[in-house]
């Protein structure tokens, strides 16, 4: 199980059309795009992917596109997530889980719970859970920080709670949890700029938002960190890190739609109240990917 989920996963984004509806056939493209420049897994249905502003069958009609075009060819990771943990419950109990191989459950977001809330949050979904489960801490976006304890603690007791995406942004948090988790329990980053010094501390890989636009390149970086090949991997990272900064200058997912639009793959739409980044980001965006390319950097 862990060797499905080591390595790079996308943090796949949902194009839409100008009048707001989903693109699929932009969607296939990206899915193809990643998945013949060797990335390993797909996440579907993340904070990329805009999952907050999609309805319930929306969210259906994306996840049975996915399966069906990457027809078992990588593994597929589905946000399953929020709140209220009895909802969350629910969708595990009553949704089709065939052909997805784990979820990622984001923390509860706004109401704030203690670290006990936390443990028993995660607690009910691993009960009810049909796949694997990889946690998800993000702070910055829910307003609370799964402490390292935590995670170690759910790490311990409950078998199918099989890893972390970490997005604290905190590397002595993360190398925390990379000293204390039990064998086997992934530490995934969730921030693609400090990918290199978490994989040399130990971490597993990387759920990406820039391996949408650079699958080749950065999945390349996080193979040879995980090789201990530091010196190619150092060079990527930093040929990467400038437009990696940029895509969140002024907001995610706007700067990497702003990024696929530029290279021809996604158009740059997005649903309220997510916005299209400034003008200048914009500008920033584009031109750090045409020196990439004037650079002969891989997509």
């Amino acid at each position: 199980m862990a060797a499905k989920f080591t390595g790079t996963g996308v943090a796949l984004v949902t194009p839409f059309h100008k009048q707001g509806t989903i693109d699929f056939g932009s969607l296939e493209k990206l899915i193809e795009h990643t998945i013949v420049n060797k990335v390993d897994y797909l996440v579907v249905l993340g904070t990329t992917g805009e999952a907050a502003t999609l309805s319930k069958d929306e969210k259906n009609a994306v996840v049975g596109f996915v399966k069906d075009v990457v027809s078992k060819r990588v593994p597929i990771v589905q946000g399953v997530g929020g709140n209220n943990t009895q909802e969350v419950v629910n969708q595990l109990s009553s949704n089709d889980f065939e052909g997805i191989d784990a979820i990622l459950s984001v923390t509860p977001y706004y109401n704030k719970p203690t670290q006990r809330g936390l443990y028993l949050h995660y607690k009910h979904i691993s009960s009810a859970s049909p796949v694997p489960v990889i946690l998800y801490n993000v702070p910055g976006r829910t307003s609370v920080n799964m402490k390292p304890e935590t995670t170690i603690e759910l790490a311990t007791e409950f078998e199918n709670i099989i890893g972390v995406k970490e997005a604290s942004g905190s590397l002595s948090q993360i190398m925390e949890i990379i000293r204390n988790k039990p064998r086997g329990f992934l530490v995934i980053s969730g921030d693609d700029g400090i990918t290199l010094p978490l994989i040399a501390a130990g971490a597993d890989g990387v759920i990406s938002v820039v391996a949408n636009a650079f699958p080749l390149t950065f999945s390349k970086m996080v193979r040879a960190a995980l090789k201990g090949q530091f010196e190619e991997a150092r060079k990527l990272h930093y040929q990467l890190l400038p437009v990696i900064d940029s895509l969140f200058a002024d907001g995610s997912p706007g700067g990497i739609k702003a990024a696929l639009e530029t290279m021809k793959l996604v158009q740059n739409h997005l649903r309220l109240p997510v916005v299209k980044v400034n003008k200048a980001a914009q500008n920033t965006i584009a031109g750090f990917i045409n020196e990439l390319k004037e650079n002969g950097i891989e997509c």
